[in-house]
This record gives structure tokens, sequence and C-alpha cells, in this order.
């Protein structure tokens, strides 16, 4: 079964997609953020910042509406109010008018539903990136988009690391359909490294190797 801060909810509440700017670059990429259940903190604004200044075109799925958390117990609470068939509509309406090339990036919970999306237009889908979290297929209730990449970031200490086994059972999923995961552990234990609103999480150094990683991999 899937870890408790991923499994699929069970209401209905209204949510929307918010969009982050276009860029005025010719053969940019558009990249869907997918923030993780304490909503779009600084960490997804960074990230978004980045991309942005890259030239590339990023939406940042805010299923939370603007609402934001400190702790995750509480988020959970919300989450798990969240009815997973809501939630897919929010991501299919922040892709559904992307005519080109696009790119899932996700945080912590928000990494199934990046999975998630980028299933629903393998034609597409280019590349998938999950920060904090990774699941096998079979939770998603999706298949692999055929060939397309993957890159996974994690701390080696990360409290909500799922273990070996479901690891090794995404890659597995990856590498059946012909795709490629690359794999990156950063020293530590903060599970959302790269969001400096956490000062009990934050990485900045490991956070500006993510950048890197991340913007050399959308730039393929």
């Amino acid at each position: 079964m899937p870890p408790r801060w991923q499994r699929a909810p069970t209401s209905s509440p209204d949510l929307s997609a918010l969009s982050v700017g276009p860029s005025s670059v010719p053969d940019m990429v558009t990249v869907l953020l997918f923030p993780s259940v304490l909503g779009v903190r600084a960490g997804i604004t960074d990230t978004a910042e980045r991309l942005r200044a890259a030239g590339h075109d990023v939406r940042v799925v805010d299923v939370l509406e603007g609402r934001t958390f400190d702790d995750t117990a509480p988020a959970l609470d919300h989450q798990r109010s969240l009815s997973a068939e809501h939630l897919h509509a929010v991501a299919t309406a922040a892709f559904d008018d992307v005519s080109g090339p696009f790119v899932t990036v996700g945080f912590s919970a928000g990494c199934a539903l990046a999975e998630w999306s980028a299933a629903q237009r393998p034609g597409d889908v280019r590349g998938v990136v999950l920060v904090g979290g990774a699941l096998p297929m079979q939770y998603v209730e999706a298949s692999w988009p055929p060939g397309v990449p993957a890159q996974t970031h994690a701390t080696r200490d990360d409290p909500f690391d799922d273990g070996p086994e479901i690891a090794a059972e995404f890659r597995s999923d990856v590498k059946a359909a012909g795709g490629e995961v690359e794999v990156f552990t950063y020293d530590g234990s903060g599970h959302l490294f790269n969001d400096p609103s956490l000062p009990a999480e934050f990485q900045p150094a490991d956070a500006e190797q993510l950048y890197e990683r991340l913007l050399e991999f959308v730039a393929r």
C-alpha cells in the first residue's frame, strides 16, 4: 500500500490550477509543478522562478487554492479530504491546453499527481522529475509513458522514504516502458530540502545542485 501521505483522498472541494506567467522563448517547454501537501511555499515558487529564468513556461498546480501549511499533520488531514477524481480533474485542466511538449515535476505527495499527469499525455510528455517521492505505477493506476525518462531526488535519511522495494519497483516500471531513471541521493534528512521557508529541512547546497540537475534535464 502507498504511505498515508500519498493515499488517494475521498471528497471534492473546489480547486484550481495557478498558472505562472509565460515566457517569450519560442522553443520553450511547459513545466507543470505539483506541490506537496504543504502547498505553494517558497520551494515551489523558487523552482518556478529558476525554470522561468531559463525560458520555460511554468504552471503551478495549486490544489490548495493558495492555502499553505507549516506542519505536516494538519496538511495530511486536508489532503485526505480531497478526492483523487477531483485532483485528476485539476491536473487535467492544467495540461489540457498545452499544445507542445511538457515536463512534470512533483514534490513529495505531488509526485503521484506528476506521474499520473505524465501518463495521460504519452505523446507530449518529455520527462518527469520527482523530489522526495516516487510511486510504482500500480498505485497511480496508470502506465508509465513509453520511453519517457525520469529523475528522482531525495535525501539519504528522508523520514518519508518508502524503502528500497518501492524505489526499485518504480525504476522497474520506467525501464519496462523503455525509459531511463537518474537517481540522485543527497546527504542529510531534509524532505523538502529545497524549501528555505522550512529551516529544519532546508539544505541550501543540495538545493542548488537539485536546480542545476533539473534545469539540465528540462533543457534536453
